[in-house]
């Protein structure tokens, strides 16, 4: 008798299944399928760069603090991003171009550009914490885009991926505001001075040409 009813228990395991939720039903199958043995959970989706299916370029193969709370932020998250990097600072002659830049990212980034801000204290015209730099770039400019904490971008001081930047290119910034701009493969296109800013029709065209270049 016993074993009738485990038999027809049995027959009605898969009706029983079919009603309840794909995960849930997932993990009942695989339970009864090995008995003894803990259903393991499927593995979470990869993070950063691998989130779109594009390794990480050795040139973003670099981790900085965020500037508003210096938690710590892989530049691997923007592979396959068409990258403006800019050394910044607030008191500068070319600190407005700030407005130039959150301009640009605005009107680009759904088509795959990142402004990245790397404050720097190099040429003694920038605030002295972070805090500070926060506050000024987001009361004054209203800056959305990426910005991390102050480092140095020259010398022999300079983070590693500004010594990259400098060797792949052979342009160390001389002032505040140079910027490179970097392809969605991680490799440098090109490096520009503080005096051509965002809106310069050259650095524009080479920005397009390299958004109009599909995600490998």
């Amino acid at each position: 008798m016993p074993q009738r009813r485990f038999a027809l228990l049995f027959k009605s395991v898969p009706r029983l299944l079919a009603a309840l939720p794909a995960g849930l039903a997932g993990l009942l199958t695989l339970s009864l399928a090995q008995p003894g043995v803990a259903a393991t959970p499927q593995a979470a989706p990869a993070a950063a760069s691998a989130a779109n299916g594009t390794a990480c370029p050795p040139l973003l193969n670099h981790t900085f603090p965020r500037l508003q709370d210096e938690k710590s932020q892989s530049l691997c998250q923007y592979s396959g991003k068409v990258l403006l990097v800019v050394n910044t600072a607030s008191y500068c002659g070319f600190t407005n171009q700030y407005q130039g830049l959150e301009d640009l990212y605005a009107r680009y980034k759904d088509r795959g550009l990142v402004v990245l801000g790397f404050p720097s204290g190099d040429f003694f015209q920038e605030k002295k914490s972070n805090e500070e730099i926060a506050e000024f770039c987001e009361n004054t400019f209203g800056v959305k885009f990426p910005m991390f904490a102050k480092s140095s971008v020259r010398g022999s001081d300079a983070s590693a991926f500004y010594k990259q930047l400098a060797q792949q290119t052979g342009v160390t910034p001389k002032w505040n505001f140079y910027k490179y701009l970097i392809g969605r493969d991680g490799q440098v296109v090109s490096a520009y001075a503080s005096t051509t800013g965002p809106t310069d029709p050259k650095l524009l065209k080479a920005l397009q040409d390299q958004l109009a270049k599909p995600v490998r």
